[in-house]
């Protein structure tokens, strides 16, 4: 089949392409016969039950520096696409949640990947909160007196926004650390959301798993270890991937998920997995299908479009 696919992301521009998986999933949809429609979530527009879209035709290839073509901008029915790519990177904004609306106007006789009122329902450090039992000790809070309090319990602790992405303004405070009173002030001062505490999990230090599933099933997982003196091991703020075995603690997390990311229309997943904890469960715009594909794993966008292409029979 020949598929319309719209692509709402980031400018194509910016994009790096030896890791990007948004500019993965293109390349694979391309090569496979389908055409690319480009957009950003700001030249939406719903009007008279119609959603639309102020965008271009793409072409991409591999050639850094060269990795894209776009037509004349011209405006596109949505309802008129096969899929609809909603790949936007986080903050979790008002931003974000409206774009989820508005695409639920046309899913699912459009499909929209992945499922936008399921993206809305499950911001990531919240939709893990519904698999406590594979959490470590997690409070979410705006009240200093209650993260003093965790602190005092457990010494060591991470702080970081709740709706954050990429490692962006995640802090350690360590037993001696008196800086809490600072970054709580900073944090409210920044935004009306609570923040999100959790016990510093000590084998970050030997890696972060991140995990992969399509339509639940586990497809593969790469880990990302941190950067000399760093406690984030996100790849965008210089985590170093490497070759991960799955443990039989990590099959069970991931058979506990699977049926409801298959229910709730979930079908590209990325789950953060530090030691035996579960951490975040990324449903927005997941990475790291480049890099399990660098080091001999599957190819994850394939996959994707196998998945996809599927649900569209």
């Amino acid at each position: 089949m020949s598929l319309k696919i719209a692509v709402q992301m980031d400018p194509i521009e910016a994009v790096d392409i030896s890791g990007d998986s948004t500019f993965a999933m293109m390349l694979e949809a391309q090569r496979r016969g389908h055409s690319l429609f480009y957009y950003l979530t700001e030249n939406l527009s719903f009007r008279d039950g119609r959603l639309s879209a102020r965008g271009c035709d793409l072409k991409v290839r591999d050639t850094v520096g060269d990795h894209y073509s776009l037509s004349e901008i011209y405006e596109c029915d949505l309802a008129e696409v096969d899929v609809v790519l909603m790949r936007q990177d986080p903050p979790f904004d008002m931003s974000y949640i409206s774009a989820t609306h508005l695409l639920e106007r046309i899913h699912p006789e459009t499909l929209v990947v992945n499922d936008p009122r399921s993206v809305r329902d499950a911001p990531e450090k919240i939709f893990v909160t519904d698999f406590l039992e594979f959490m470590p000790p997690t409070l979410i809070t705006r009240d200093e007196h209650k993260i003093r309090a965790f602190k005092d319990e457990h010494k060591d602790i991470i702080v970081k926004p709740l709706y954050g992405n990429g490692g962006q303004g995640v802090f350690r405070l360590g037993r001696d650390d008196e800086n809490l009173a600072s970054i709580v002030e900073l944090f409210n001062s920044m935004m009306p959301e609570p923040m999100i505490a959790q016990k510093y999990l000590s084998e970050v230090r030997a890696g972060d798993k991140r995990i992969i599933l399509i339509d639940g099933e586990v497809v593969g997982a790469i880990n990302r270890v941190p950067a000399k003196g760093e406690t984030r091991s996100n790849m965008h703020v210089g985590g170093r991937p490497e070759e991960v075995d799955l443990t039989a603690r990590d099959l069970e997390i991931c058979a506990a998920m699977a049926p409801i990311l298959r229910e709730r229309g979930l079908i590209f997943v990325g789950i953060d997995v530090i030691g035996d904890y579960l951490t975040e469960i990324n449903v927005t715009s997941p990475t790291g299908i480049c890099e399990i594909k660098r080091f001999g794993g599957p190819d994850i966008a394939a996959l994707i479009w196998d998945a996809i292409e599927k649900r569209l029979e």
